[in-house]
């Protein structure tokens, strides 16, 4: 991560895409590790702060807890990549229900996320998220949550039309994805 100090200020620098003639099916052989393959390009994922992994382990928690007690299926954290079409993604939290979930689990999930949640990190840049967030649903994931540290906020995304911003005084839910899960938004940043 690149840092630019201006003064009293920093700016943070998102890590910039390398182009690559490597093909996904020669990147999913391959052992590099902290990327994403999206269209030709290799996206360095970069250490996240100490903000985001609270985050993320409140949300993991309360998630995994409530998938695994009623076997839904299981939750993943960002160890864990998914095939989306022609892109290979990692999401921070992702849900694959129990009749979805393949035997073969050694390699990278050759089918999307039921659920997939991306924690918006100070190096992203929010046109990657969203594109990120559409990319899940069009290749077949049911419910997108995109957390927002900043603003305190989770944006929902069923569709490209069916789009929904939580604040702090909402309860997040699962809908018919996650089934009866619910949690308070504000404990995601607590």
């Amino acid at each position: 991560m690149n840092i630019l100090k201006t003064g009293p200020e920093q700016v943070v620098i998102p890590p910039t895409p390398i182009e690559t003639d490597m093909t996904l099916e020669e990147f999913l052989e391959s052992d590099l590790e902290g990327y994403e393959y999206v269209k030709g390009e290799l996206i360095p994922m970069p250490p996240t702060s100490g903000e985001h992994g609270d985050i993320s382990a409140n949300l993991f928690l309360s998630l995994g807890t409530y998938v695994r007690e009623n076997q839904l299926g299981r939750a993943y954290t960002s160890d864990t990549g998914f095939k989306i079409g022609d892109r290979f993604l990692i999401p921070d939290i992702a849900f694959v229900s129990t009749e979805r979930l393949p035997d073969d689990r050694r390699k990278a999930f050759s089918i999307p996320p039921d659920l997939a949640v991306e924690i918006v990190s100070p190096t992203d840049v929010l046109f990657r998220v969203f594109e990120k967030a559409l990319t899940y649903l069009s290749g077949g994931t049911q419910l997108v949550w995109v957390v927002e540290p900043v603003a305190k906020t989770v944006t929902v995304y069923r569709s490209e039309t069916d789009i929904k911003v939580l604040t702090r005084e909402d309860t997040l839910t699962g809908e018919d994805v996650v089934e009866g899960f619910s949690c308070k938004i504000s404990q995601l940043f607590e």
